[in-house]
């Protein structure tokens, strides 16, 4: 029989070598080639906390910038207990992004597979099949598209986006100050869910449905821990009523056929009779997203442009310069605007464009490795996550001169081999948002009304941050004045 003190020692030897041997593993992940330099950081969370940690700044998220610097631009970590490469090489993201259900499929952090009901993977890493993901995206797409697309933008939804813009802007002028990226999140929410959905805000229950949606973002790529008291479980509980809110549309207008509308919810229920992807916890989670990543876009490059527009007044003028010009070419200035106005606005879309290039508002553009890549001399393994940050292209100075400077001048110099690879707001290949059209005509719109009949006036605030999603610190508050009436 051994002393008690010798069993101990043994013991404790033991359990530093097993720590020992899961360390080294986990910071030496299996690889049929050599990995991308970087660092796995700590056992199961990796690197997380500094990825979340907030910049007080527009730029590069800090995470990403000192990596890159670091390890150069392609760069391997871990976050939220996944392995994942880090890219800003433009050349690699979009060759990557071209390689839909050949190289790489659609991928979710587990945090927002969950708040978006997207199914994980199996106990073997396998998901569904590729065949069957891209029949989905391709048959959503198409819907989108007969909603949002050009020539439902051209047909009649752009007066309705004007009117919109008129009433919250009216609206917004009676107050003595309001916030910016709350207005504007309201005003895009209950436009874009009433043309898709029927949603009316006027009846709703809820009246801070916004506000609710507002917070799933926080949870994008938090850890996935439903315990009270984290962003995640704030996230979910919030998400249950979001999702009870498409319950409730999808019931009503079942309940009533004869209000057929052909809008989006009508489109999915009539596809249920031939669908078999498609039942009402599809059909809610696919609304929740499309509301989600509508608003959130929107609102906050409406933010920021807005707060460009009030420190350069240069920018404003060169702006209202555009949009006289197509008013006095009307028979009447009071004329809704057309798709021909809409297509003439050079300089707005200039505008348009570089508050999306500095808005950068996702985080990243997540796909997973089917299959071993490589790249450089480097091997992206099977199951990995490639994390495409668009913050680090469109801020990337090798590409724009000062890139953090509001120029919306640039544009005219811009190639569309520029634009490809390195202008990003709405991803790329097949995956690309069908709702880029829109996104842009919302925003040339609102700044047609905007600038044509009121002036601003920075009230406070106006703190930018990312972690690694844009934020506005403490809010961005103006005034908004009827040029009619002052």
């Amino acid at each position: 029989m051994w002393p008690i003190g010798v069993l101990m020692y043994v013991v404790a030897l033991f359990v530093v070598g097993v720590t020992q041997y899961l360390v080294y593993r986990w910071r030496n992940p299996k690889c049929n080639g050599m990995l991308p330099p970087g660092s796995m950081g700590l056992p199961l969370v990796g690197e997380t906390l500094q990825f979340l940690v907030r910049g007080k700044s527009i730029d590069i998220p800090p995470f990403i910038k000192t990596r890159t610097q670091k390890y150069g631009q392609i760069f391997k970590t871990s976050l939220v207990g996944r392995p994942v490469v880090v890219s800003s090489d433009p050349d690699f993201n979009y060759y990557i992004l071209q390689q839909e259900g050949k190289l790489v499929e659609m991928w979710y952090m587990d945090s927002f597979a969950k708040l978006f009901g997207q199914s994980g993977s199996g106990k073997d890493g396998s998901s569904a099949s590729t065949t069957s993901i891209g029949h989905i995206h391709k048959y959503l797409r198409n819907l989108i598209l007969n909603q949002v697309g050009v020539e439902a933008l051209r047909e009649r939804i752009l007066p309705d986006m004007e009117e919109k813009s008129r009433k919250a802007l009216l609206d917004w002028s009676t107050q003595d100050s309001l916030d910016v990226k709350n207005a504007t999140s309201s005003m895009v929410f209950d436009f874009t869910a009433k043309h898709l959905f029927g949603y009316d805000p006027e009846k709703a229950k809820d009246k801070n449905m916004s506000e609710r949606f507002t917070y799933f973002l926080q949870g994008l790529m938090s850890f996935p821990l439903n315990i009270p008291g984290t962003a995640f479980h704030k996230c979910l509980e919030n998400q249950k009523m979001g999702l009870k809110l498409m319950k409730d549309l999808i019931d009503e207008r079942r309940a009533m056929p004869e209000t057929h509308r052909g809008d989006f919810i009508d489109q999915m229920i009539d596809g249920m009779k031939a669908e078999s992807f498609l039942s009402d916890d599809f059909v809610m989670y696919v609304m929740f997203g499309i509301l989600f990543a509508s608003f959130e876009t929107i609102s906050s490059t409406l933010t920021l442009a807005i707060m460009f527009l009030i420190e350069h007044p240069m920018v404003v003028k060169e702006l209202e310069r555009e949009h006289e010009e197509i008013l006095q070419n009307r028979e009447k200035r009071e004329d809704k605007v057309t798709w021909n106005e809409y297509k003439s606005m050079k300089y707005t879309m200039q505008v348009v464009n570089e508050s999306l290039r500095m808005a950068s508002v996702a985080p990243g553009i997540l796909r997973r490795a089917i299959q071993d890549i490589h790249i450089n001399g480097y091997t992206i393994p099977k199951g990995w996550t490639i994390l495409v940050v668009p913050s680090a292209l469109q801020l990337n100075p090798d590409t724009y001169e000062d890139p953090l400077a509001f120029n919306p001048s640039r544009w005219k110099d811009i190639g569309p081999s520029t634009v490809a690879k390195n202008f990003i707001p709405f991803g790329g290949g097949t995956r690309m948002c069908a709702g880029a059209e829109f996104t842009k005509a919302f925003m040339a719109v609102f700044l047609h009304v905007l600038v044509s009949n009121y002036r601003l006036e920075k009230v406070k605030g106006g703190e930018i941050t990312r972690s690694p999603v844009l934020g506005f610190g403490n809010g961005f508050y103006v005034k908004i004045y009827n040029k009619d009436r002052v």
